[in-house]
């Protein structure tokens, strides 16, 4: 599988590059491409007096075309004027992954497009949701940089168990729900199994409020006054439906704050309340002030009993700027204080995020254990001890010392060698024949090995991931549902052949086609497909055929009795083709 990369995707991580597939361009139907047309030319009309107005500016810049669906290397080579680049994934992927990339300026675009059938909206992320909503406004700098920072800072939030098992039911009804054909009932089941799930979810993780804030934002954000505001959230841009719904005076509008965290969303239902920031400036103000409550920059026993919680890779930064990352399975405190940490499994030391020697998976295999605080009865912590204050407590070379830390830690062995950050602080200390103990208990025994003890009175951070990427092996990247093809019958085949005819008589590139052929053949072979009959009306109308268009608008107002659900689209379709003939005129 590959992709053309360019020197922003070059920066990429390997963990990152695992979930990018070829965006197979070849693959979109002329179906897809007329979904996309029609989309784009009802939202470009109707935005153009709701939106703000960096969406506009950023179609241009960011080369979106209204009638063809966007090449992701043609968008690359705009992007990157602006200092972003896109890449293409299947449909939903993590979303520590999706805010990672975003921290890189990389914009994940899903490259599958709607079916017909969900033209106003789709749960599952596609081209025109990420091409059409997500890169104009990132034209804006204040936006851009909200954006990046926000991937930079989400990436780092601690998530639960529980958010995994959601994610994964997620991305699954957003699969059977765009794959022609998938029983309704097995759509029920999944829609029924994502709410069992987000009724049991428990105390929010820090991942789940600030996907909170994600949504009500960067998906479904409003800017302006709530009396006034226009539309830049992606959501709200790529969705023909939700743009319109969400200015109806029925839907609330209220100022955005920090509590925006807190607000649940129903990815699966038009939303009915949304935020409005007076500026982009506002949105970077309001993450800083959710990101100070983060354990990234809070720490202490909360932030790692939430890595505990997590079961999964975190690490946890020491008040020397020592790192631990692995998976966090237990925590000793005393006072409301943490006093001893463990990890179990392959754990890497780091210091300001680069491993240290010596301290990488392979000698660490099997977990790291460590007290944290200051010793008993002594006011200095270790960590500001000068070398003659470690000779004077004896906890220098060679000797053999018996180290009792507040809470009734104790550490006894003989000290081999001590490990300084660049400050010259003392941050890790090896012991041989060492024993630790708590209360009696024992936590680490002299055969054991070698016993490394981390230096740091307090833990000042705790989040997600590892301290230096090339610690851990990251590639374990597994779609175990992935976008369902639906295979093509000979009246699909038959129907996009047409399509793919009049978008070539459309674009010059064979005019001996009978449009009359066609729609008689629309008529009797597909007398529920509407789209093509309206570019069929768009083309009689170019041409002045009076005759042609009253035959198509009879057909329409047929398909509309026979499916009174796509009357409003139809309905649309037509005012497009006036509008844009009025105007040229």
């Amino acid at each position: 599988m590959s992709y053309e990369s360019n020197p922003i995707l070059d920066k990429l991580p390997e963990h990152l590059k695992q979930f990018i597939k070829p965006q197979n361009y070849d693959d979109y139907s002329a179906i897809d491409q007329a979904v996309w047309r029609y989309v784009m030319r009802k939202n470009v009309d109707y935005l153009s007096k709701v939106a703000h107005k960096s969406y506009g500016d950023g179609l241009q810049k960011t080369g979106i075309s209204i009638d063809h669906i966007p090449n992701m290397y043609g968008m690359n080579r705009i992007l990157k004027e602006i200092g972003w680049a896109a890449v293409a994934v299947d449909g939903f992927i993590p979303p520590s992954a999706f805010m990672e990339f975003q921290a890189y300026n990389v914009l994940v675009i899903a490259s599958d497009i709607r079916q017909l059938e969900h033209i106003e909206y789709t749960p599952a992320p596609d081209i025109i949701h990420e091409g059409a909503g997500h890169a104009p406004i990132i034209a804006n700098p204040e936006y851009a940089e909200y954006l990046r920072r926000f991937g930079e800072i989400g990436s780092k939030a601690i998530s639960s168990a529980k958010d995994y098992e959601l994610y994964q039911a997620v991305r699954r009804l957003s699969i059977i729900k765009e794959a022609a054909g998938t029983p309704q009932e097995e759509i029920d089941s999944a829609e029924k199994h994502i709410e069992t799930l987000q009724e049991n979810m428990g105390k929010p993780s820090e991942m789940a409020l600030i996907r909170n804030l994600h949504w009500w934002t960067v998906e479904y954000g409003l800017i302006g006054t709530p009396e006034n505001a226009k539309i830049y959230g992606a959501g709200l841009l790529s969705s023909i439906g939700e743009s319109k719904w969400c200015m109806q005076s029925n839907v609330i509008k209220v100022p955005y704050t920090i509590e925006a965290a807190h607000k649940t969303f129903d990815i699966t239902k038009p939303q009915p309340q949304l935020f409005a920031t007076p500026d982009f400036a506002h949105l970077s103000q309001v993450l800083e002030d959710f990101a100070n409550t983060m354990a990234l920059r809070t720490g202490g026993l909360s932030g790692i009993q939430k890595l505990i919680d997590s079961k999964a890779l975190g690490t946890i930064e020491f008040s020397t700027g020592l790192q631990v990352s692995g998976q966090f399975n237990s925590v000793i405190e005393h006072n409301g204080k943490p006093i001893y940490v463990r990890t179990v499994g392959p754990t890497a030391l780091a210091y300001r995020e680069k491993e240290l020697v010596g301290h990488s998976t392979l000698q660490h295999p099997e977990g790291f254990g460590s007290p944290i605080g200051k010793l008993k009865g002594i006011n200095l912590a270790i960590e500001d001890m000068s070398p003659r204050d470690l000779k004077a407590y004896k906890i220098y070379e060679g000797e053999e010392i018996s180290l009792e830390f507040e809470g009734g830690l104790m550490v006894e062995g003989t000290i081999v060698t001590g490990t300084r950050n660049l400050q010259g602080k003392i941050i890790l200390i090896t012991f041989e024949n060492c024993k630790v103990t708590h209360d009696g208990k024992l936590l680490f025994m002299p055969d054991w090995g070698l016993y490394h003890m981390a230096v740091g009175q307090n833990v000042v951070s705790a989040f997600n991931g590892t301290a230096d990427l090339g610690s851990f092996d990251l590639i374990t990247h597994e779609i175990t549902d992935t976008t369902i093809k639906s295979k093509k019958d000979t009246e699909r085949a038959r129907l996009e052949m047409y399509y793919k005819q009049i978008r070539e008589f459309r674009e010059g590139t064979n005019t001996t086609i009978s449009r009359h052929k066609v729609f008689e053949e629309i008529k009797t072979d597909h007398p529920n497909d509407w789209l093509l009959s309206i570019e069929l009306y768009e083309l009689a109308k170019k041409g002045n055929d009076d005759n042609f268009q009253q035959e198509i608008l009879a057909h329409l107002e047929t398909v509309k009795q026979n499916n009174p659900k796509v009357g409003h689209l139809i309905d649309d379709g037509i005012s497009l083709v006036e509008h844009s003939f009025s105007h040229s005129l």
